[in-house]
């Protein structure tokens, strides 16, 4: 009795559920509302085109996968942009109104504070309106698009603003009867002269000769720390230069036999990055960082690596260094160079990091003054080789240098312990055996 009693309890249940949910345009999915009523887990396998949130509201995910009555329509949305990451900036569409589109195709970027999120259209179709605009602060679930799937693509589609304006755009005045017009007053040359030389009506380029852009996110991300990083930290710089001599010859005699074993090319930053890693273990006060009244030490070492893009700089980190090889550490630069360079970093990927290398010289930087990146404690500069005389026992010969900076926060590293901290990559850049000795 009580079996039967409940299986009629159920069946009321599910018949209501299917009724209040008959009456929202945008339930698509309603039968995964019964088979959860029932005990069936609501999405057993994944379905292309939702976009799952966390603490996402019922009507959130139905405005997900909204379709028309027919399963016509499908909405492209912002996705999830990373634990961090709360809202971004609609840089701009990749596709136009109109455009046939297949399922995955990014049809527009977000700019966040850190990376570039891509957009995809959830399937194959044709674009049938934005319903967001470039230059728009969205939200991950934000509808940005609408795709029909079984539309044709149209070669000129005009968007709905386009088409409200054309409407709303008032029929030309009728002519007025043309007015003779009086040739113009000549000033005299006394009195043209004076205003010439007015001070206060300076003479300034026309406005029409000048353009005003909106700063991008990241440009105002990098903005705010490093002028963050002059407010908080006591920066001072202390300078030593190097001779690459030898790490060139070892870089020269070494290079093929490197290709061929590791499938990367040698270069001089691994050597720099495991220099930093021995400075770095020899003066452990530069890997930590202070937090209120305290002071935090790593006994991990995670090396950031400054990338300059079209975009901005960024900074990918490089994890757990202190056990990498040179071939390691080439190879985990060459990744993520390339990602910065095709704007496919992760926020994950440039979260974190101990100690900043950023290398000037690949632009002909003499030598600078790099800014510490918050919350680090120190970053050390590279810059151009360029042949120098020097002198060595007692000769005066023309050698490869370098200047070495390294910006670092005086109030936790002192002078002594920065400047040894420099004194000991030089060492292992101009003697690289040392790494091998470990002297």
């Amino acid at each position: 009795m009580a079996s039967r009693l409940a299986t009629r309890l159920l069946l009321r249940r599910s018949t209501a559920v299917v009724s209040s949910l008959q009456s929202y345009r945008h339930a698509r999915h309603f039968s995964t509302q019964l088979l959860e009523v029932v005990g069936v887990p609501r999405f057993s396998k994944p379905t292309r085109g939702r976009y799952l949130l966390p603490n996402a509201s019922p009507y959130q995910i139905w405005s997900r996968s909204f379709a028309s009555e027919n399963g016509d329509l499908v909405e492209a949305v912002v996705p999830h942009m990373g634990e961090s990451v709360t809202d971004g900036t609609l840089a701009n569409f990749l596709k136009k109104p109109g455009d046939r589109v297949a399922a995955d195709e990014v049809i527009a970027q977000i700019e966040t504070d850190k990376v570039t999120i891509d957009v995809s259209s959830p399937e194959s179709g044709v674009i049938e309106k934005f319903t967001a605009s470039e230059g728009d602060t969205v939200t991950p679930g934000t509808i940005i698009a609408t795709i029909s799937k079984s539309a044709a693509p149209s070669e000129a589609h005009v968007t709905p603003s386009e088409e409200t304006s054309q409407k709303e755009t008032p029929p030309p005045p009728p002519e007025k009867p043309k007015v003779e017009q009086k040739p113009p007053k000549v000033e005299s040359t006394k009195t043209q002269a004076s205003k010439l030389a007015s001070p206060s009506e300076p003479q300034l380029p026309p406005k029409e000769r000048e353009r005003r852009v909106s700063m991008p996110r990241l440009r105002k991300r990098i903005a705010n720390r490093l002028k963050d990083s002059q407010n908080t930290f006591a920066l001072l710089t202390t300078f030593n230069e190097v001779d690459m001599t030898n790490l060139m010859k070892l870089r020269s005699d070494y290079k093929d036999e490197f290709v061929k074993k590791h499938g990367v090319k040698l270069g001089l930053m691994s050597c720099f990055v495991k220099a930093a890693v021995s400075a770095l273990q020899n003066q452990p006060v530069v890997n930590a960082v202070i937090d209120g009244d305290d002071i935090i030490y790593r006994d991990y070492i995670d090396i950031s690596v400054a990338v300059g893009t079209s975009k901005g700089l960024v900074v990918p980190v490089i994890r757990d260094t202190e056990g990498m090889n040179f071939a390691d550490i080439e190879k985990g630069i060459n990744s993520l160079a390339k990602k910065a360079t095709e704007g496919a970093l992760s926020i994950d990927e440039m979260a974190g990091g101990t100690f900043t290398i950023s290398n000037g010289g690949v632009y002909g930087s003499l030598i600078s003054t790099p800014i510490i990146n918050p919350p680090q404690s120190a970053i050390l500069g590279m810059h151009s080789i360029v042949q120098r005389p020097v002198v060595v026992n007692g000769d005066i010969l023309a050698r490869p240098m370098m200047y070495l900076a390294l910006t670092y926060d005086h109030r936790l590293i002192d002078g002594r312990e920065a400047v040894l901290f420099l004194r000991r990559i030089k060492d292992v850049v101009e003697d690289p055996r040392r790494l091998l000795l470990d002297i």
